[in-house]
């Protein structure tokens, strides 16, 4: 025992031997010391993804729910990332927005159904009515009409002598949106591709009622054709109005209201021919009772 005492002694007393520990010593705090702090600063945590591309105003559940090991470090840099699962289930993606694939939950992504915009009529104002233009891939230009857009409105006709009338008609409105033929807006995704359906614009009651009377002139191959213009055009708006005094005229003229008393005395013309009809309808009945 004592000879061991001594052997460790002089082992001791050895200076490269010390200097050896010393070093082996240092290198393992640092060692130690370092995985401390990165563990510390790791901390692994399990956050939500999207397991697929999630479209506007899709409502979340667990099957678009995926969980990744973050570390906090990452999380730290992100005060809006969404950590529970929670905080997801039965909420809307944002109007306007998409939520890529394997792309962690945003808070400004994600809102209550409730506190999303029913629809396009939202914010109209007392006075205006929405109006939805028929339009197709061609004559949105190939889908290059977005809202916020201040277009034209052309129109496209003949007159009595069958003459074309191809003028401006409405100058300087608004598209307030482009929907499918489902009703859905087609630039508020990525995932899915839509085509065009209808233009939407918000428009003062008189112009509603001059459109739509415009829409139904078949008889004289009635077009209401929207034209877009530059971006000056939509940054600098004017007003929207009437351009053409000569076709709302033709169109007010070829549209007049039908006065009440023409509509009674067609309605009562009506309903004699249907007593008429009636009491053949009863004769031919008796006939074919008498025959039996």
């Amino acid at each position: 025992m004592g000879n061991l005492g001594i052997k460790i002694k002089k082992f001791l007393s050895n200076k490269n031997t010390v200097t050896i520990i010393c070093v082996v010593a240092g290198i393992l705090v640092l060692y130690l010391g370092y995985t401390w702090r990165v563990n510390s600063a790791i901390s692994p945590t399990s956050i939500p993804y999207a397991k697929t591309s999630l479209a506007s105003r899709h409502v979340i559940t667990t099957d678009d729910i995926g969980y990744m090991e973050v570390s906090s470090a990452v999380i730290s840099k992100s005060n809006n990332m969404i950590r529970n699962s929670n905080q997801l289930i039965g909420k809307e993606v944002m109007y306007g927005t998409t939520i890529p694939q394997n792309s962690f939950f945003y808070n400004e992504a994600v809102v209550s159904p409730e506190s999303q915009p029913d629809s396009t009529i939202a914010d109209i104002p007392d006075g205006y009515t929405l109006f939805d233009l028929p339009v197709d891939l061609h004559t949105t230009y190939g889908n290059s009409i977005f809202p916020g857009n201040y277009i034209d409105l052309w129109f496209k006709g003949m007159d009595d002598q069958n003459k074309l009338i191809y003028t401006n008609l409405i100058k300087s409105i608004k598209v307030l949106d482009v929907s499918d033929n489902q009703g859905q807006s087609v630039f508020e995704t990525s995932v899915e591709k839509r085509t065009p359906a209808d233009l939407l614009f918000a428009v003062p009651d008189d112009m509603y009622s001059l459109l739509r009377k415009a829409q139904y002139l078949s008889r004289y191959s009635v077009e209401i054709i929207p034209v877009p213009r530059n971006k000056n055009y939509t940054a600098n708006p004017g007003e929207t109005e009437v351009a053409s005094e000569y076709v709302r005229d033709f169109i007010l003229s070829k549209t007049e209201v039908i006065p009440d008393e023409e509509i009674s005395s067609s309605s009562n013309s009506n309903n004699d021919t249907d007593e008429e009809d009636t009491e053949e309808e009863d004769n031919n009945y008796y006939e074919d009772d008498e025959e039996e």
